[in-house]
């Protein structure tokens, strides 16, 4: 088999996964054996998160291979992440507000000492390597360490968050966002996640020695709420301009109601850090282009693009698609080029996804409740 493209590579280690670890999924996910043993987990959240592998089809390809009872606790945790997403999506402020202050908070010099992996805690300055050289922590340790860096050394969440989002390949703005107002106990209002020693003795291979953990630790309290607010979303227009832009997160050519080969031209664009607001390590952006590479190999038609290209372009055009890239960054600039250019932006979006989020109003429970009607939008088989 050709592994040479991250699309098959991802393709074969779902199957892989399927085939031999999924069955023991449910038992062993909490579980953090360290970097070098990972058969207890997929690994896939750098593919999905980018969408080099679709949410749906994952499920679809699990539901149709495999036995319902050993698949479903995986499923659910797919489950989770389109979830997390549809509720960013129709909750906005909390990612522009998140934003606005993970870059005023000033850095001091605990903050330093903890991101240099410095701090008195060993197994966290270890975790803080990890995240740096494998860009990946399980997702028990991620809960561990925001618990830690809140609620022990008592860090700001915004800046923990920006460093997720700094070294994790899978960064998401959506989950990453949302899990760490959870640990803290504002996505959950008055429910906060604490990290205790017994539970990471129970599931890691950690000793925890000479370290007080905050075990007693008050949730966050934030005055502000958020109400449901379902994005006015225009009817998919495919096809409409001769011109597509795909950002790094959403990769998805599979969508069978878009012609990929009509296009005169297809626009691939990674923002470089100096468009962003939240800085990405050289190691994340390398990642990312290797993604973006392997997809200008696939389409013919394709032209790897600077922002700069982008927005020459937008001087002279009357209008380009877009495969909608979700709430984040990517979004916010073309929101910051709709302001300086005549330029529409005809956004594509995953009709899948704009039917999940009608179930993402209120906490997950309420979505899991609407889980046999989701299932069976889903099941349509439509990659869209």
């Amino acid at each position: 088999m050709n592994l040479s493209d991250t699309k098959s590579a991802a393709n074969f280690q779902l199957d892989h996964f399927i085939a031999n670890n999924l069955k023991d999924y449910e038992r062993e996910r909490n579980f953090d054996f360290g970097h070098q043993n990972r058969k207890n987990v997929s690994c896939l959240s750098h593919y999905i998160s980018h969408r080099v592998l679709v949410e749906y089809d994952i499920i679809n390809k699990i539901l149709s291979t495999t036995k319902t009872g050993y698949s479903e606790k995986f499923i659910q945790e797919i489950l989770w992440r389109i979830y997390w997403r549809g509720w960013l999506e129709t909750h906005q402020d909390v990612w522009k507000e998140f934003l606005t202050e993970a870059k005023t908070i000033p850095d001091n010099p605990n903050y330093m000492k903890a991101v240099k992996g410095e701090t008195e805690i060993d197994f966290f300055n270890e975790w803080i390597r990890e995240l740096k050289n494998e860009n990946y922590l399980h997702n028990h340790s991620r809960m561990w360490f925001a618990s830690i860096w809140i609620f022990t050394l008592k860090l700001p969440w915004q800046l923990g968050a920006a460093f997720f989002m700094k070294h994790l390949f899978d960064g998401d703005t959506a989950s990453n966002t949302l899990s760490w107002r959870w640990v803290a106990g504002l996505q959950t209002k008055g429910k906060n996640y604490v990290a205790r020693k017994s539970n990471i003795e129970k599931f890691s291979n950690i000793q925890v020695r000479g370290i007080t953990l905050n075990e007693f630790a008050e949730p966050l309290i934030e005055a502000k709420t958020y109400p449901f607010k379902m994005p006015i979303q225009a009817r998919n227009a495919y096809n409409k301009y001769e011109t597509l832009l795909i950002f790094d997160n959403e990769l998805n050519i599979s969508n069978p109601k878009v012609n990929f080969n009509n296009y005169d031209q297809i626009f691939l664009l990674i923002l470089d850090n100096d468009k962003r607001k939240l800085i990405l390590s050289k190691k994340v952006l390398e990642f990312k282009q290797t993604l973006q590479l392997d997809l200008h190999k696939q389409l013919k038609n394709s032209k790897i693009i600077q922002p700069y290209f982008l927005e020459n372009f937008c001087k002279s055009s009357d209008g380009i698609d877009v495969l909608y890239p979700f709430i984040g960054e990517n979004f916010d600039y073309i929101n910051l080029l709709k302001t300086k250019f005549s330029t529409e932006f005809n956004i594509i979006y995953n009709e899948n996804d704009i039917y999940c989020w009608e179930f993402a109003n209120k906490g997950y429970f309420n979505f899991k409740k609407n889980n046999k009607s989701i299932m069976n939008q889903i099941s349509k088989g439509e990659h869209q």
